[in-house]
C-alpha cells in the first residue's frame, strides 16, 4: 500500500533540526553536571549508582517485534521507513521504569518509562559501535516538560535546590509561565504499567521523514488490567507487583505506532513541551510487539540492566537519528551519566549484541 508523500516534511528540510550552538553546548554541559549531582545524591543514600533518570526498575522482559510484510494491510510506504521498511521478526529486551531520579514510592503519581532494545538490526549506525541493535525510549507523558536544553537546565536547578520540599518546589514552579506544563507530570494516571500508552515525546528521523513514536497496549488482558487504578491503597512496590502478577499467566502485545511531521509550525521539533495533535496528525501502526508470560522481575536480569546495559538511541540507525534540542542534550547527558555510574559501581556499562547475553533468571 502506498500513499502521497507530498504532505510529509523531509528530515533534512530547512527549519526541522537546528544545529547546536555554543550557547546550547554550554547548557548541555551544565545539565550533565546537574544529572551527575543527582546521581551522587542517590549514591549517598543507596551506596549504588544508577542512571541519571528512570532510576527505579519496575520490570524487565523479553519478547519479539514483528514488522509486517508489504501487502494490502501494511502501512503506507511513508510510514514503513528505516527499520520498519523490512519485514521480519526480531528479539527485544524491554524495561519498565519510573522516570524520577530517585527510588520513589510506587504510589506517588509520576511519569513511567519504557526502554526497548531490538536485536539483529542491520544498517548504517550513528555511533562508533555497531552492536546490530536499535533502541527506542518511551514515557507515559505525551510531551516532556523539559522541552529544550535551556528549560531542562532551569527546571533541574529548581529540583536540585527545592526538591526536598514539594510545596516549596511547587511555589517556585508557579513563578514560571509554563507552570501547567511543569505540573502535568504530577497528574498522570497511576495505572498498571502493562496497560499504559507510552510516547517518545521527542522527534526522530524516520527514513526520509520525521516522526514521533508511540506504544499502544492491544490485548484484552491489558485492557482488563487497566481497570485497577488505585495503587495508593496498595504497597509501595505495587507497580512492580502488578507487572509480576500480570506476566505470570498473560502475554502483552503492543502496537508500535508512528506519527509523521506535516506542519513545522504546529508540530515543534526543537521544543517538546507540547504533543503533536493526534487527531490532525494521526498515529499509524508499523509493527507489533509480543511479550510472552515470564518472570518480569528476575533479579539477575534486573541487575544486569541497571548496572551493565546501555540503551541509547544515539547508537542506533542513521535512519532514526534523534532530532531537536532535547535529543542533542541527551547525547551528552547519557554519556556523562554512564561514565559516573560505571565509575561509582566499578562496572562499565556495555553494548549488548545478543539477547542471550542478558540473564533470564
Amino acid at each position: 500500500m502506498t500513499g502521497s508523500s507530498s504532505r510529509f516534511i523531509r528530515w533534512d528540510a530547512p527549519g526541522v533540526d537546528s544545529k547546536s550552538t555554543a550557547e546550547e553546548d554550554d547548557l548541555i554541559k551544565q545539565v550533565e553536571e546537574q544529572i551527575n549531582e543527582s546521581q551522587r545524591r542517590v549514591f549517598e543514600c543507596h551506596r549504588r549508582a544508577f542512571s541519571g533518570t528512570h532510576v527505579k526498575t519496575q520490570g524487565v522482559v523479553k519478547g519479539t517485534i514483528t514488522v509486517p510484510s508489504p501487502d494490502a494491510s501494511a502501512p503506507p510506504s511513508e510510514y514503513a521507513q528505516g527499520f520498519f521498511s523490512k519485514s521480519g521478526t526480531y528479539q527485544v529486551h524491554m524495561r519498565y521504569s519510573t522516570e524520577t531520579t530517585d527510588l520513589i514510592d510506587d504510589r506517588v503519581p509520576q511519569p513511567r518509562g519504557l526502554g526497548l532494545k531490538i536485536f539483529g538490526v542491520e544498517g548504517g549506525k550513528l555511533g562508533d559501535v555497531d552492536a546490530k541493535t536499535q533502541d527506542f525510549e518511551f514515557n507515559s507523558a505525551p510531551a516532556i516538560e523539559l522541552g529544550t536544553a535551556r528549560v531542562c537546565r532551569d527546571i533541574l536547578a529548581l529540583r536540585l535546590e527545592h526538591g526536598h520540599d514539594a510545596e516549596e518546589l511547587d511555589g517556585e514552579l508557579k513563578k514560571r509561565d509554563d507552570y501547567e506544563v511543569q505540573d502535568s507530570r504530577n497528574h498522570i494516571p497511576n495505572i498498571n504499567l502493562v496497560s499504559q500508552v507510552q510516547y517518545s515525546q521527542s522527534a526522530f528521523r524516520h527514513g526520509e521523514y520525521v516522526a514521533k513514536h508511540r506504544l499502544v497496549p492491544s490485548s484484552a488482558a491489558q485492557e482488563a488490567a487497566k481497570r485497577e487504578v488505585k495503587p495508593e491503597h496498595k504497597g509501595n512496590t505495587i507497580l512492580r507487583d502488578w507487572l509480576q502478577e500480570y506476566y505470570k499467566s498473560n502475554e502483552a502485545t503492543y502496537d508500535f505506532q508512528v506519527q509523521l511531521l506535516e506542519n513545522i509550525q504546529e508540530q515543534a521539533v526543537e521544543d517538546n513541551r507540547n504533543a503533536w495533535d493526534e487527531d490532525k496528525y494521526p498515529f499509524v501502526t508499523v509493527a507489533k510487539l509480543n511479550i510472552p508470560p515470564q518472570e518480569s522481575f528476575a533479579i539477575h536480569r534486573v541487575r544486569f540492566h541497571e548496572q551493565e546495559l546501555i540503551i541509547n538511541p544515539w547508537y542506533g540507525l542513521e535512519a532514526h537519528k534523534p532530532l531537536g534540542s532535547l535529543n542533542r542534550l541527551r547525547k551528552g547527558v547519557y554519556a556523562a551519566s554512564r561514565r559516573l555510574r560505571g565509575g561509582l559501581n566499578g562496572s562499565e556499562p556495555k553494548h549488548v549484541s545478543d539477547i542471550n547475553q542478558i540473564p533470564d533468571n
